[in-house]
């Protein structure tokens, strides 16, 4: 039996406490390491620092900086923290955090305070967030209360105190916050409620926008005026706590009323500019590699090209249903329009109700008919040697057991000019012209111009297309004859700049060399009298403008049209007008032609000269001839003669008639005894004759026949006429 005395009982139990405290030490110690190890090192974890880089808004803009769109996840511009006023920082540290400069990322009085509250309600009632901490969970947590959330809070905060400094959390700060209305960051909240940049904003506007950190929803100075009148004045209550305003400043701002200056929203898929935002996110995508997302989250400042007025106007243009003339409701059409000297499209309409996601028709192929003629036949045909304006061309019937080829009107002249059968569009013309230059010549042609097209057959000549062509290509074509001859690449983005405004792009088209300055010439001055008296002559226009038809007919409806077409050019600009159904069957087709597309193209230039004047007439390059307007041969129906007698008794004979107005017409003189009979002279500027020796009257006949220089062809002859005494 151990014995031991009374003093060392007391000395063994002393032992044994001091063994207890010294493993609950080293337990308390291990575990206060182990937890300052994992609260150190977890935030790693915790943080993506990817998230640090804010979402930030894309800002779509004309070249002289009117924002017309934006595109964006979280609607917010970045912006530095020496941009923002003091008293505006300090406005959310009165409010949100008073010990944000002490602390170091972690308030751990706030937090004793916040776990003794938790502990009476027996539920997390209270948080214990400093700046730091909310930035944490917004960046990279959940809105969940519970205690490893919290945990999760701390180690990010921790983390993001040791990496970054106070000025660079409060401007993350700052720029994450949702404000309501789907406004993210302070500089975008001013913008919205004050219609200013932060930098300008007042010590009251300041801490309204303070007091929205806590609820942005249940403060909104919109929706609940008065709540957040006193959430502002509590706000700058905080500000005069804490020192960063006088008592007497803070009463005076809180006598202010709210001053709201609501910014109009902006309508970043504006009905009137969606097709043209539409066009720059796929040209964005194609040719700088930025996708939608991208763009939404990016913060680029896109400069565009569009001119709002054309596309306002285009777009109002296209709500008018007398421009469609469909047999039921459904027409669609597309409208592109492009400074032909630059490459800049300044408007595009992509459908009459389209909206973004909606199938873009300016890049949608579709059959171009007669449009086609003047790019894959006459100004090919212009480039060879072989042929010029008044070359003459055959107009006849054309019909074998496997091709056929008729003019629209069914009117045959036998042999025309190539002026004129662009003017009249004649199909056999075009198709025996495009035979003689050949397919391939031609097509090569049309591959330099950006219409590589798998047909192999002469009804391209007649825009027969297995795949068609689509306003954007057309519009690029036409672009080589309303700019002496160069196409210049199309496009909607001039430059672009990062979030910081560093310049990535700034567009530098490229120029292809299709047709000469003479060939161009010629095709302008063919098309402009196109558009008085030929085809398109339907509307009116004041000024110059050369433009092409097109109609294709209906597969399943026999008299009637699937598709119609205008392309033509001003001084400035090219346009491309298409009108039909995105699908036709028997049930839809069009019940009029290519005048609707003109007449809309007519009536829009119209409309924009009357807001920006345009160019009266097209100038002749330099270096570059004339092209005679062509003549037109009278019909000689009255002949009179006359005769008289000179000094010397000889008879001399005069011959009068009627004829044209235009003195390049050349009058032919024939005398005939009964036979085909000889030329004996002609005349121009003038509709008289006279026969210095009449002999052999009356059995002389006398007839005219007006000749057109330019073409080389006789027109009819006038009736038989003799000299009577």
């Amino acid at each position: 039996m151990n014995h031991l005395t009374r003093s060392e009982r007391r000395r063994q139990r002393r032992l044994l406490r001091l063994k207890k405290v010294g493993v609950v030490s080293v337990i308390f110690l291990c575990v206060t390491i182990f937890s300052f190890i994992f609260v150190r090192l977890g935030g790693k974890l915790v943080v993506d620092e990817e998230r640090l880089i804010l979402d930030a808004t894309t800002t779509v803009e004309t070249a002289d900086g009117t924002v017309v769109s934006t595109l964006y996840e979280e609607n917010r511009v970045p912006v530095s923290i020496d941009h923002i006023p003091k008293h505006v920082q300090d406005a959310f540290v009165a409010i949100e955090d008073r010990r944000f400069y002490e602390h170091a990322g972690v308030d751990f009085q706030s937090i004793i305070r916040a776990i003794y509250r938790d502990i009476v309600a027996r539920s997390k009632v209270e948080g214990a967030s400093t700046i730091t901490q909310q930035l944490s969970k917004n960046l990279f947590l959940t809105n969940e209360k519970t205690w490893m959330r919290k945990i999760k809070e701390v180690m990010a905060a921790r983390y993001l105190e040791r990496n970054f400094s106070k000025k660079d959390i409060l401007e993350m700060y700052l720029n994450q916050m949702y404000f309501g209305q789907g406004v993210y960051g302070v500089e975008m909240a001013s913008q919205t409620f004050f219609s200013k940049t932060v930098r300008d904003l007042t010590i009251a506007e300041g801490a309204l926008l303070a007091g929205l950190a806590k609820a942005p929803n249940g403060y909104s100075p919109i929706d609940y005026p008065e709540k957040a009148l006193k959430r502002r004045n509590i706000v700058l209550l905080a500000m005069d706590q804490t020192g960063k305003i006088s008592t007497e400043t803070r009463l005076e701002e809180q006598r202010k009323t709210l001053g709201l200056n609501l910014q109009q929203s902006e309508n970043h898929w504006d009905p009137a500019f969606a097709s043209y935002i539409d066009l720059v996110m796929k040209e964005a995508a194609e040719h700088h590699h930025l996708s939608v997302q991208d763009l939404k989250r990016g913060g680029y400042r896109i400069v565009i090209n569009m001119d709002p007025d054309v596309q306002q106007l285009a777009y109002e243009q296209f709500q008018e249903e007398n421009y469609f003339p469909g047999n039921t409701d459904g027409v669609e059409g597309a409208l592109l329009v492009k400074n032909h000297q630059t490459g800049e499209i300044i408007a595009a309409i992509g459908g009459r109700h389209y909206q973004l996601g909606d199938l873009n028709r300016v890049t949608v192929n579709r059959q171009p008919g007669s449009v086609f003629k003047p790019i894959s036949v006459y100004g090919p045909a212009l480039m060879t040697e072989s042929y010029e304006p008044y070359s003459l061309l055959p107009d006849r019937l054309v019909e074998h057991t496997h091709y056929s080829v008729q003019n629209p009107d069914h009117q045959y002249d036998e042999t025309i000019s190539l002026y004129e059968a662009i003017m009249q569009s004649k199909n056999t013309s075009a198709v025996w012209l495009l035979d003689q230059i050949g397919i391939d010549y031609a097509k090569e042609y049309l591959t330099q111009m950006g219409l590589t097209i798998p047909d192999d057959g002469l009804a391209i000549g007649l825009g027969g297309l297995k795949e068609g062509v689509n306003p954007l290509q057309m519009a690029d074509a036409y672009s080589s004859f309303a700019n002496h001859g160069t196409m210049i690449e199309s496009f909607t983005i001039s430059k672009v700049y990062n979030r910081e405004n560093d310049l990535l792009f700034q567009a530098e088209p490229e120029e292809t060399k299709i047709f000469t300055k003479q060939v161009a010439w010629d095709m302008t001055e063919m098309l402009l009298r196109t558009t008085k008296e030929g085809t398109a002559k339907s509307g009116e226009y004041g000024k110059d403008l050369a433009g092409k038809t097109g109609t294709t007919e209906h597969p399943f409806s026999e008299g009637n049209n699937k598709d119609a077409w205008f392309v033509g050019y001003t001084p400035e600009y090219v346009i491309a007008v298409w009108m039909g159904y995105d699908h036709s069957d028997e049930d839809h087709y069009l019940i009029g032609g290519s005048d609707y597309p003109t007449q809309l193209t007519k009536d829009l230039l119209t409309k924009i000269n009357q807001r920006t004047p345009l160019g009266d007439s097209f100038t002749k390059p330099e270096g570059v001839r004339d092209l005679p307007a062509p003549i037109e041969l009278p019909e000689i129906s009255d002949v009179n003669t006359e005769l008289t007698f000179d000094s010397w008794s000889l008879v001399k004979g005069k011959i009068t008639w009627t004829g044209s107005p235009d003195e390049r017409v050349i009058y032919r003189i024939y005398k005939t005894d009964g036979g085909l009979g000889e030329r004996i002279g002609e005349v121009s500027g003038t509709t008289e004759f006279i026969i210095d020796n009449v002999s052999g009257w009356p059995m002389d006949e006398y007839y005219i026949i007006p000749y057109d220089p330019l073409t080389k062809l006789e027109g009819k002859r006038s009736k038989r006429v003799q000299f009577v005494m």
